[in-house]
């Protein structure tokens, strides 16, 4: 099938925002003439002129009689634009379709309705690159304001100029469970280290000492929900055996935990953990299938803890004990900080971060420990 690419006039858009985004063009900068951009890139002027037409009545760029095209301050016109046509409002997430992002996403939808605003989706696929494009594609729209959650937030932010161009565009965003450590903006999130200790407990309070812990450590939750299971752990003097501490990466997921657990299962039982702390309950659901094929069963041999309170936690013949996430609230929470940063008074004054407390919610796979296993 012949790739589809879009039209040049397009093209031409996204590239001329990345270099006002780069800082390569800045505020009352000139850009070069209809006639050098037409040769640089092989484009006929009516091309350029098309894509520079639409930059300024998008509020990129305004133009002065006689002396050529400029990057504009802010986009004005944009704002007058969006005024008259509702509210737009853009939402980037690592997913859209699958996991607990749908309940989220429907909690931004039901926020934003109610206000009769407008919302603009976009995923990442947890991919660096393709967080770059998304940032790129919102920046050509006419938004009033974004909410983003970081991609790999553990990682870095190779971004950064284009989370700067959002400020020096003054369009507001929110960041969603984490948020890069180079930006301010205010960060709605679950308090992760508390519920990785609170889960590390609960298995210590049934008598478990042989925790094992698998967590995803290229996103800050996965890092801080670490931080809590390990602090758990240190402060009830419970050992941890080297291998019963699995870190992965969003691309080992699929592989590298259930690889880890199959070998630890394969031990006798008194070399083998007792109960197991799992990054999210999608991860949790994974492991249950290794430990069904290794002939054991939840909560009789092995106890586990999930995360997150999904659809899945409930899905599987096994119940799961997990730890809640305000999924539709802190989707509506979103818009309710957003639309602050919004008001006229909004971006001066500081808005604190909204910290949401894990509740733990026990079901059936976690037990006592099993009698074969207590020496």
């Amino acid at each position: 099938m012949k790739e589809q690419f879009p039209p040049k006039y397009m093209q031409l858009k996204e590239e001329i925002v990345s270099w006002i985004a780069t800082a390569q063009f800045k505020p009352h900068d000139k850009l070069p003439s209809e006639n050098e951009i037409a040769a640089r890139f092989g484009m006929s002027r009516q091309t350029v002129r098309q894509a520079l037409g639409e930059l300024e009545a998008g509020g990129w760029l305004y133009r002065a009689q006689g002396k050529g095209t400029f990057v504009a301050e802010v986009m004005d016109n944009a704002r007058q634009s969006a005024a008259q046509q509702g509210m737009t409002i853009g939402l980037m997430t690592t997913h859209i379709s699958n996991y607990i992002f749908p309940t989220i996403v429907r909690g931004v939808e039901s926020a934003l309705r109610s206000k009769g605003a407008r919302l603009l989706l976009a995923s990442t696929d947890n991919e660096k690159e393709k967080e770059r494009e998304s940032l790129e594609s919102m920046l050509l729209q006419q938004l009033n304001g974004l909410i983003i959650e970081p991609t790999k937030s553990a990682e870095g932010n190779p971004n950064l100029d284009f989370f700067l161009a959002l400020e020096a565009r003054k369009i507001p965003f929110v960041m969603l469970n984490e948020r890069y450590s180079d930006l301010d903006a205010p960060c709605l999130k679950v308090d992760d280290e508390l519920g990785g200790f609170r889960a590390a407990e609960h298995l210590a309070k049934l008598g478990h000492h042989k925790i094992a812990g698998f967590f995803k450590t290229d996103d800050f939750q996965g890092v801080y929900r670490m931080r809590g299971f390990l602090r758990s752990l240190r402060e009830r003097q419970l050992p941890l055996v080297p291998d019963y501490l699995v870190r992965y990466s969003t691309e080992e997921k699929q592989t590298r935990p259930a690889e880890a657990l199959a070998a630890l299962l394969n031990r006798e039982a008194a070399d083998r953990p007792t109960a197991i702390v799992c990054y999210n309950d999608e991860l949790a659901v994974l492991l249950l299938d290794v430990i069904r094929r290794s002939g054991l069963s939840v909560p009789g041999d092995l106890s586990m803890i999930g995360f997150d309170d999904s659809s899945l936690a409930t899905a599987t013949e096994v119940k799961l004990t997990t730890l809640e996430h305000p999924k539709t609230k802190m989707g509506e929470d979103a818009v309710k900080l957003l639309l602050r940063l919004l008001e006229p008074k909004g971006g001066h004054d500081r808005i604190e971060d909204i910290l949401y407390e894990p509740k733990l919610i026990v079901r059936d796979s976690t037990g006592p420990v099993p009698r074969a296993a207590i020496n």
